[in-house]
């Protein structure tokens, strides 16, 4: 992806979020467009005008760490977005790519962590930057089942958010959801702005979906680390619970994430009722994923 680019319309999509009164700032009569003026940011992050200009061009490379520390307190960036940005800086500067692991053609499960999801007793899936399920245990590929339907495809939350009409029943909130979809994927495209099987994806969904397009615009990033997930299961029914996120040392950009229910709630039940239905249905959930 174009880092210049990427860094532009990062910058702009971010000012235009801040109003004067957000920043304290005096609203000073109609303004043509929303957000901050170029000169305000500037002020406030303690650079000339025409410096900040030049930043919002897309021109990175060598800033210190102390303006991008400014830029992101004027900019009222929050984490994720600091995170962003750092690493849009690192790409322009060169020093991104030291930062990357080296992958294998083709990624595939060491048996020993198969073990280890198996040992979970609550539903658990390893994802990848780009959204794929890479594996899953019995209980995790019974939730996620109807990302399934195609044995020979890698399920893929972007294309089941995006482009399965089941998505829209299993998430009850479809909105949060592809919100969520997409701004995981926008912050996957500044760990690796050169993962071609994310620029692959990115491309389909844009033709495929205007949603999407729509979204990926807007240059939301965001931390999955913990929260709670509501989806609404097609043999369980409704079931809220709460996940968190872990990255796994030996296995670089894979994260493991585990989802329980709340001791004693219906999502509890509703699980209890997914594990057998998972063990009897006898549809290969069992498999491992590859």
């Amino acid at each position: 992806m174009n880092n210049r680019a990427e860094v532009r319309e990062f910058l702009t999509t971010r000012r235009a979020k801040i109003t004067p009164e957000r920043a304290g700032l005096p609203a000073g009569g109609q303004r043509r467009v929303p957000g901050l003026r170029r000169s305000e940011v500037a002020a406030l992050a303690g650079v000339s005008v025409e410096y900040y200009a030049k930043l919002e061009r897309g021109s990175l490379a060598g800033v210190s760490a102390g303006v991008l520390n400014a830029i992101a307190r004027a900019l009222q960036l929050d984490e994720a977005e600091r995170l962003h940005l750092t690493r849009l800086a690192q790409e322009a500067n060169g020093s991104n790519a030291l930062l990357r692991p080296r992958r294998t053609k083709q990624w595939t499960i060491r048996p020993s962590l198969q073990w280890s999801l198996d040992a979970i007793t609550s539903p658990a899936i390893l994802v990848n930057n780009r959204q794929d399920v890479l594996a899953a245990n019995l209980l995790g590929r019974a939730m996620y089942s109807e990302m399934y339907s195609d044995p020979g495809a890698v399920p893929n939350f972007g294309r089941f958010t995006f482009l399965d009409s089941a998505a829209r029943r299993f998430y009850p909130d479809w909105d949060q959801a592809a919100e969520m979809t997409v701004a995981n994927l926008r912050t996957a495209a500044g760990k690796d702005p050169h993962d071609k099987g994310l620029h692959d994806l990115v491309g389909e969904l844009s033709t495929r979906s205007d949603e999407f397009r729509r979204r990926w615009g807007s240059h939301n990033v965001r931390i999955h680390g913990t929260g709670v997930k509501t989806v609404h299961h097609h043999v369980v029914g409704d079931l809220e619970l709460a996940y968190e996120s872990m990255d796994l040392r030996a296995e670089p950009d894979v994260t493991l994430k585990i989802f329980a229910a709340e001791p004693a709630s219906p999502s509890a039940q509703a699980l209890a009722l997914l594990a057998s239905w998972a063990a009897t249905s006898g549809t290969g959930l069992s498999a491992p994923v590859r």
